[in-house]
C-alpha cells in the first residue's frame, strides 16, 4: 500500500477501509491461495540430493542436471509469456499445473538420468508457465470485481501460506521416505493435482483489451527490449546494482538449494532430518523478509547489501569448520541474512530504474541474467563435490564473494567520480516518449 494511500488524511484512505471485499473476490482470493500453496509445495526439496545419489546418479551428473534446469527456466520465460498472451493467464495455470504433476510422476516412473532431466526440465516448463500469469490473473480478477486495492494483500497472504504449508511439512519428509522411499515426489504430484482442480474451479474475469496482433506485438516487445538495453547502458548505477544482485541470488540460491544437502550428509546429519532443517531455515528467512526494518536506517541500503554479502559469505566459510549443530545454526543464520538481503537489494534495483523506462523488462532481463550464472555456478559446484573437495568449494565461494564485493566498490567508486565529472543533466531517448535522465545526478542510496 502507498504511502498516500495509508496516511490517514488521504481520500483514499477511508474509501479502501470501509469497501467490503465482494464473495466472488473472496473467493478467488481464497482459490488463489490454495493454488499456490499446492502448486509449489515440493516435497522432494530437503532429499532430491540424497534420492538422486541413491538412484545411481554422480555428483556431476546431479549438479549438471541442476545448470541445464536453470538455463531451461531462462530460456522457458521468453515463450511462456507469449502463451499467456495468447491462451489467457487462467488456462497458463491449468497448463502449468498438468505440466508439474507430470513432472512430479517422472522420477517414480523413470529413476534415471535421464528421468531426473526429464523432471527438472518439466518444472522449469510448469514454474515459467505460473511465473507471471498467476499474478496477472490475480491483479486483473480483483480489479474486474471492484477489489483491485486488495491486491497487495492477496498476494503477500498467498506467500504466507505457501511458507507455513513448507514449515509444516518438510519435517514429515524422512519418516514418510523411510515408510515409502518414492513417498516425496507422490506426494508433489498429488499437490500439483490438488493446484490443477483449483486452476480449473477460478472464475474468469472479465478480459482486457486484446492484445497486439503478430507483428505488432513483436515490434512491441523488441522496442522493449531495445529501450531495456539502453537504460542499461546510460544508467550505470542500475547495472551496478544489477550485478551485485546476481551475486547475492546465486550465493543464496546455490547454497540453499544446492549446497545445503551435501553439507548436511558431509556432517553426518541423514535425509531423515533434511526436512526439518530446510523448515528451520524457512522460518528464519520469512521472519527476516518480514522485518528489515530492523536494521538501522544510519547506512544506506548499498552499504546494508555490501555488508549481508560478506556475512553471507562469512556463514559459508564457518560451514567448513563447524561441528554438526554449528553447521545446522549456520545454516539458519545464513538464510535470516537472504531474508534481509533481498527486499533491500529489490529496493535498490527498482529504485534505480528511470521512470519511464520498462521496468517490468528490466526486471525480467535481471532474473534470466541470475539463472544463467547459477548454471554456471552448478556445473563448478557439481565438478567441486565429484572430486571430494567440498570444504574447499566453501572457502572458494567465500573468498571469491569478498572479492567480488572489494571489486565492485572500487567500480562505484570510480562511477561517482565520473558522475561528479560530467555537465548537468541530459535528456537520453529511448524512444517516442520515453526520455530517461542521464548525467552527474546519483540515486540517493548510491
Amino acid at each position: 500500500m502507498s504511502r498516500r494511500t495509508a496516511h490517514p488524511g488521504s481520500a483514499d484512505a477511508p474509501r479502501t477501509a470501509a469497501r467490503p471485499l465482494p464473495p466472488r473476490a473472496r473467493r478467488i482470493i481464497r482459490l488463489n491461495n490454495t493454488f499456490q500453496l499446492l502448486f509449489n509445495l515440493l516435497w522432494w526439496m530437503p532429499v532430491f540430493y540424497a534420492y538422486q545419489r541413491q538412484a545411481g546418479l554422480s555428483d556431476g551428473q546431479i549438479f549438471g542436471i541442476q545448470s541445464i534446469y536453470y538455463i531451461a527456466f531462462c530460456l522457458f520465460e521468453i515463450p511462456t509469456g507469449l502463451v499467456a498472451d495468447r491462451i489467457g493467464a487462467r488456462n497458463c495455470l491449468r497448463a502449468g499445473a498438468v505440466v508439474m504433476t507430470a513432472a512430479n510422476l517422472a522420477p517414480l516412473l523413470a529413476p534415471t538420468y535421464t528421468g531426473f532431466l526429464a523432471h527438472f526440465l518439466a518444472i522449469a516448463a510448469g514454474r515459467s508457465l505460473t511465473s507471471g500469469a498467476a499474478s496477472a490473473y490475480l491483479y486483473d480478477s480483483l480489479r474486474a470485481q471492484g477489489a483491485g486495492e486488495h491486491y497487495l494483500k492477496a498476494e503477500g497472504q498467498a506467500r504466507a501460506w505457501g511458507l507455513g504449508a513448507k514449515v509444516l511439512c518438510w519435517p514429515l519428509v524422512g519418516p514418510l521416505m523411510a515408510l515409502a522411499h518414492g513417498a516425496p515426489y507422490a506426494l508433489s504430484a498429488v499437490s500439483a493435482a490438488g493446484s490443477l482442480l483449483c486452476a480449473v474451479v477460478l472464475p474468469a474475469h472479465a478480459a482486457p483489451s486484446p492484445p497486439a496482433a503478430g507483428p505488432r506485438r513483436r515490434l512491441a516487445a523488441l522496442h522493449e527490449a531495445t529501450a531495456a538495453l539502453r537504460t542499461v547502458r546510460a544508467a550505470p548505477w542500475l547495472a551496478l546494482v544489477m550485478v551485485q544482485g546476481v551475486a547475492v541470488f546465486t550465493l543464496s540460491r546455490i547454497c540453499q538449494v544446492n549446497l545445503f544437502q551435501p553439507v548436511l550428509l558431509d556432517h553426518g546429519i541423514g535425509e531423515g532430518s533434511h526436512g526439518a532443517v530446510l523448515a528451520a531455515m524457512t522460518v528464519a528467512e520469512a521472519v527476516a523478509s518480514a522485518r528489515p526494518q530492523w536494521l538501522t536506517p544510519r547506512l544506506r541500503p548499498a552499504t546494508w547489501v555490501t555488508l549481508l554479502s560478506l556475512a553471507m559469505a562469512g556463514t559459508l566459510a564457518g560451514l567448513a569448520l563447524g561441528g554438526p549443530w554449528t553447521v545446522i545454526v549456520l545454516l539458519c543464520l545464513f538464510a535470516a541474512v537472504c531474508g534481509f538481503v533481498y527486499p533491500l537489494q529489490r529496493k535498490l534495483v527498482n529504485d534505480a530504474i528511470p521512470h519511464g523506462a520498462p521496468r517490468a523488462t528490466l526486471l525480467s532481463v535481471e532474473s534470466i541474467v541470475d539463472r544463467a550464472v547459477c548454471a554456471l555456478a552448478a556445473v563448478a559446484t557439481g565438478a567441486y563435490l565429484a572430486a571430494g573437495r567440498l570444504d574447499t568449494l566453501l572457502w572458494h565461494s567465500a573468498l571469491l564473494t569478498g572479492a567480488l564485493m572489494a571489486v565492485w566498490h572500487l567500480v562505484l567508486r570510480r562511477s561517482r567520480r565520473r558522475a561528479h565529472g560530467r555537465p548537468p543533466l541530459h535528456r537520453v531517448r529511448l524512444g517516442p516518449d520515453r526520455p530517461i535522465l542521464h548525467g552527474r545526478a546519483q540515486p540517493a542510496d548510491g
